[in-house]
């Protein structure tokens, strides 16, 4: 791309390694620097975990009460995050009972419109008619609708049949309505949503906005996950923060997602999960130093347009996106919580031996964003016009987010009791060899009186009881959440180690697929 092209970019958007993803991309002490980064989030997660095994081994006095300090930080960090829990779900509630669309009439809005993507590999049919059926029951002018069904070409023709099937069925109900076909194998790019949408981007440009002319700062792109269902008054509750927030051209916007769409057919461990990723999504909502765009979310095209639009090197894309803006714009870029529902599907699949493996890969995809960490620290060495105070800000949260999602389950629920069965004879002969088990094991039921508020929250946000469900499932509903000491070892410490791992080993990782509704 010429200079000339580039012309349209913010300044450090123009640079050549603005849009790095790996190491291997660079030279020179850059490349090293990078790939120092890559390095870092593995060694640290596997130096905790070895060196909690080594002083319970050398040291187990230290190791017991390092252990004991841990429970109760875990104590209080449970209740910390109970609390967001609970009080972004009254926001959510009461959101939820709101008339945007009375709400949003005292402004002239009428000029902006919404563009939808859905990028989609071998989707079923039942997922993209519900999914489109969910914008036709809008409560908003269909007219201001730009809806674009991106496929892929390596999903093959039975997939860009079924594209274009859905065009010819519901494009007469949106102003506007394109269907993509992403090539496959295109140089330089991870066979993914990211290079999908990076693609269906330049091609809605290019063959509907440019021609009819619509202001790119009127324009509300929203990239959806294809499975994603939005609640009827979404646009309205999107167009009234766009219009309220400080800086909305400065300003991403993030819904709530809900796993619920085929929640009553899933597997407790499934619905485990999908509650669990639910609710750390709604602690992200009142957190806003630590959030970033995930999954499905908005942002003005305008915002876009200045960066290049989309990353197409990346697994973790639609987080990268918020990245790439905020580094661009030196730092002036926020995520904007909507605290407003979309509902999606929860992982499931046929049996549940392929539902374990669905969601370890799906959980390995989302904890491969630490990726993103080496991303953030390497362009806050370069622009220094983003603050001290800030680039060090998120450069801490963000690496201790991802460093504790993985050390501290394991921590806590495994090599807590490394001491009794590693330490000393000098360290058995003790009170407190004899003390520690109780006082972790006491702790840890103070901590579990969380999953009670979770138990509640989950009901409230579960679909009604359709058809052919027995009331039963309500009380397996209640007790599932039993499982939740085993899923954040199995499906959240192990994959983000694993993911973290071939980070640092440079085995980088691609885009995997999350199968919807398998049967």
């Amino acid at each position: 791309m010429s200079q000339k092209d580039l012309s349209h970019l913010l300044p450090y958007a123009r640079r050549s390694d603005f849009k790095v993803a790996r190491a291997s991309e660079l030279v020179g002490r850059d490349r090293y620097f990078f790939r120092f980064l890559e390095v870092v989030p593995g060694v640290a997660s596997w130096g905790a975990l070895i060196g909690i095994v080594l002083a319970s081994m050398y040291a187990p006095f230290f190791a017991a009460y390092f252990i004991i300090a841990f429970s109760v930080y875990w104590v209080l960090k449970t209740v910390f995050l109970s609390v967001h829990v609970r009080h972004n779900w009254k926001r959510l509630k009461h959101h939820m009972e709101l008339d945007w669309q009375q709400m949003v009439g005292r402004f002239e809005y009428d000029k902006f419109y919404h563009l939808v993507i859905f990028p989609f590999y071998k989707e079923p049919r039942e997922v993209l008619e519900e999914t489109l059926l969910g914008l036709t029951k809008a409560k908003y002018d269909a007219k201001k609708l730009i809806v674009v069904l991106a496929s892929e070409e390596r999903a093959g023709k039975d997939a860009t049949a079924l594209a274009y099937e859905m065009e010819k069925k519901f494009s007469s109900q949106f102003g506007h309505f394109l269907v993509t076909v992403h090539p496959a194998d295109t140089m330089g790019e991870i066979a993914g949503k990211g290079s999908n949408t990076h693609f269906a981007l330049h091609e809605v440009k290019e063959k509907i906005i440019d021609q009819n002319h619509i202001p790119y700062k009127n324009i509300i792109t929203s990239i959806f996950d294809v499975d994603t269902v939005i609640y009827p008054d979404y646009f309205n509750c999107l167009i009234w923060h766009f219009m309220t927030v400080e800086n909305p051209y400065k300003s991403a916007f993030q819904p709530v997602p809900l796993f619920t769409n085929n929640l009553w057919e899933a597997t407790a461990l499934a619905r485990v999960m999908a509650m669990s990723s639910t609710f750390w999504q709604m602690i992200m909502q009142e957190r806003p130093e630590k959030a970033a765009t995930f999954s499905s979310h908005s942002v003005s095209f305008q915002a876009l347009y200045e960066i290049g639009y989309g990353q197409a090197n990346v697994v973790s894309e639609d987080s990268r996106i918020f990245w790439n803006l905020l580094i661009a714009n030196n730092g002036n870029f926020e995520v904007v919580s909507l605290s407003y529902p979309i509902a999606m599907d929860a992982t499931t699949a046929p049996t549940l031996r392929g539902t374990i493996a669905n969601i370890y890969r799906q959980h390995r995809r989302w904890t491969y964003g630490v990726e993103n960490w080496c991303y953030i620290i390497y362009h806050f060495s370069k622009n220094k016009a983003i603050p001290f105070k800030k680039r060090l800000t998120i450069a801490v949260l963000q690496g201790e987010g991802y460093w504790s999602l993985v050390t501290n389950p394991i921590m806590l629920f495994i090599l807590g009791w490394a001491p009794i069965f590693l330490g000393t004879r000098e360290f058995h002969e003790t009170v407190l060899s004899y003390e520690l088990p109780i006082m972790v094991r006491n702790l840890l039921i103070v901590a579990m009186f969380g999953l009670v508020v979770s138990s509640v929250i989950s009901l409230s946000l579960t679909p009604p009881r359709p058809d052919g469900h027995s009331r039963f499932r309500y009380i397996v509903m209640t007790l599932q959440w039993i499982m939740v000491p085993m899923t954040m070892i199995v499906f959240s410490a192990i994959p983000g180690l694993d993911a973290q791992t071939r980070l640092m080993l440079g085995r980088y990782m691609g885009f995997w697929v999350t199968p919807k509704r398998e049967k």
